[in-house]
């Protein structure tokens, strides 16, 4: 018999005990709003509007373009590059902030295919992200003689081959949130010969990653999800340090070993300093660089336990009061086996969370009829989660999102 959900007690009590509460204080979450949205966007940590305004106010507007060398622009990349990296299980120096998730998996997979010049494939799966699709059949189309071969996710392991170049995952699923064994497969794939290449958008910040440990060749990912950037943030990119001969496609001033040498011809810089390319925004940077600060402290294996415990309890409460309504769980019921976001399956999805929102619940919609919502433990409480849950059966129950102004399509979902 399947045990009865927890009432709103239960998770007030959760909450009260919970070691990781005084998180939530560090960012500016608007009052009586659930935001349950934090992996497609962020809230800002608090100290990150001081930050921007002082860069404004004195760095730029005081000290101009001194900064570059005296507020430390020049290095802000590879500075915040190594924050990323103690959250991904990355070495110093092996990880750079800039340009975006897009540029950075063009570098990634046009130097993988470099390593690999006698292998024709990249190899990925049905459940990544399409713009990661669209940015390896550019390439291959670029390459000539490379192509993209597209499996389900369970058929990975079998799929990878001789004739593989590089395997391109996502490691969470951005619809079910389904999470891919990212050392078995790469272990897999160096037995045959291939590299890796790994796109942590729906991983750095949700759930303790470990590049180095796995031995992963490349990761790419965003930062203005559970990193809280900011909108449009730049984007990281992780070589692995083994990777002696890996040389980024586009090759820009920024990772010219002596920028200021104005050399007609590039000279590498060392390391994953070479996968830089031009002149990245400060602005964002520095954004970027203070909202990092919220992880100063993070326990990650405790982030995972909260993060596993409230998807299962939304997953819980929402079956267990909108099952009538034909919603249903998508992906694996192993809560292990996935990152942080909880998808459901639901008839009329779009208009179902645009009433959601309405009613102060935000989550997102993804085609063609998942309802999905990101769960961030450094801010989502166990009574958030509980309100969501009843709010979402009251919608369902009064039809609410029966609406025009509901069903009208916007351009983001």
């Amino acid at each position: 018999m399947p045990m009865s959900c927890p009432d709103r007690e239960t998770c007030a009590a959760l909450d009260a005990a919970d070691p990781m509460a005084a998180h939530r204080q560090r960012f500016a979450l608007p009052a009586g709003l659930i935001y349950l949205d934090g992996n497609s966007l962020g809230p800002p940590p608090r100290a990150v509007e001081a930050r921007v305004a002082g860069v404004i106010a004195t760095e730029w507007a005081r000290d101009l373009i001194t900064s570059w060398t005296g507020a430390g622009w020049f290095e802000l990349a590879r500075r915040v590059g190594d924050r990323i990296a103690g959250l991904i299980g990355a070495p110093p120096d092996s990880v750079v902030v800039g340009d975006t998730i897009s540029v950075n998996l063009f570098k990634a997979l046009g130097a993988a295919l470099s390593l690999r010049p006698d292998r024709p494939v990249i190899l990925t799966d049905s459940g990544n992200f399409p713009g990661d699709l669209y940015v390896a059949q550019g390439l291959a189309a670029l390459k000539g003689g490379v192509r993209v071969r597209v499996v389900e996710p369970e058929a990975v392991m079998e799929a990878i081959g001789e004739d593989v170049a590089c395997v391109m995952l996502t490691e969470v699923d951005y619809r079910t949130g389904r999470l891919h064994d990212m050392a078995g497969i790469t272990r897999r794939a160096h037995s045959l010969g291939c590299l890796t290449v790994w796109d942590l958008a729906h991983s750095a910040g949700a759930l303790p990653v470990d590049v180095a440990g796995v031995g992963a060749d490349f990761a790419v990912g965003c930062t203005y999800k559970y990193l809280n950037g900011g909108p449009g943030s730049p984007g990281f990119i992780f070589v692995n340090p083994s990777l002696a001969g890996a040389r980024s496609p586009l090759t820009g001033w920024w990772g010219h070993a002596a920028p200021f040498a104005f050399d007609a011809a590039f000279t590498p810089a060392a390391g994953v300093a070479e996968f830089q390319c031009g002149t990245q925004s400060i602005l964002a940077m520095s954004a970027l660089d203070e909202a990092l600060k919220a992880w100063e402290g993070v326990d990650l294996a405790a982030l995972r336990r909260k993060s596993v415990a409230q998807c299962r309890l939304l997953a819980q409460l929402v079956e267990e009061s909108c099952a009538a309504h034909g919603v249903t769980l998508a992906g694996p019921r192993d809560f292990d086996r996935r990152g942080s976001h909880v998808s459901f399956h639901c008839p009329e999805g779009y208009a179902v969370m645009q009433a959601l929102i309405a009613r102060g619940v935000v989550g997102d919609f993804r085609a063609p009829d998942m309802i999905r919502f990101g769960v961030a433990p450094l801010y989502i409480r166990h009574v958030d989660i509980f309100d969501a849950a009843a709010i979402l059966a009251e919608v369902l129950a009064e039809r609410a999102w029966d609406r025009p102004h509901f069903r009208a399509r916007r351009a983001v979902t």
